[in-house]
């Protein structure tokens, strides 16, 4: 697939599959998602890094990031930019002064790096043509349901402290949602 037009896209969900982890990339305005199969640290990541989940040290995505800030350089945006044979392919654009540097990234390193830095995710339009499904095919039972009650809030702030404590950050992220949930 040649690379094409890009267009800009959120992060849509992270979902666990009878396949595999995936993240779901969505171009803004679109009824289609993108699904990304990735492993679970690039999983557990990319939700620490949604939910701004504060931890004790930096993962490998923040010392990244902290690294690219100490050589004077940012992360701009990321562009998920070729899929060939089954693999997406995507790319770091870095800001380094009034140079642009483009660095070859795994998409699941990208997209964690780029949930950190608060950066635009770009997709090409090819790729979002060929690998799109329907977001009205994503299955509701992923989705966290939520009970209101405030016993649940607090044993859930409960359960958010232990994960933490134990550095499971995956279970953390999926606690800390079903709270905004229930706090809405």
């Amino acid at each position: 697939m040649a690379t094409n037009t890009l267009v800009e896209a959120d992060i849509w969900t992270v979902a666990q599959t009878d396949q595999g982890n995936v993240v779901l990339v969505r171009p803004k305005r679109s009824e289609l998602a993108v699904p990304i199969f990735i492993g679970q640290l690039e999983t557990q990541s990319i939700l620490i890094g949604l939910g701004r989940v504060e931890v004790p040290r930096p993962l490998t995505h923040d010392l990244f990031l902290s690294t690219l800030k100490a050589l004077g350089a940012d992360l701009t945006r990321i562009e998920i930019n070729d899929l060939r044979e089954g693999t997406f392919y995507a790319r770091l654009i870095l800001a380094r002064g009034e140079e642009t540097l483009v660095v070859d990234a795994r998409p699941s390193d990208a997209i964690a790096a780029a949930v950190r830095a608060g950066c635009p995710v770009f997709i090409a339009e090819a790729i979002v043509e060929e690998a799109g499904i329907s977001v009205n095919l994503v299955s509701e039972s992923s989705k966290l349901e939520a009970a209101g009650s405030e016993d649940e809030k607090e044993r859930l702030r409960k359960e958010l402290e232990e994960a933490i404590g134990e550095e499971d950050y995956e279970r953390a992220a999926r606690i800390r949602d079903k709270l905004k949930e229930l706090e809405g």
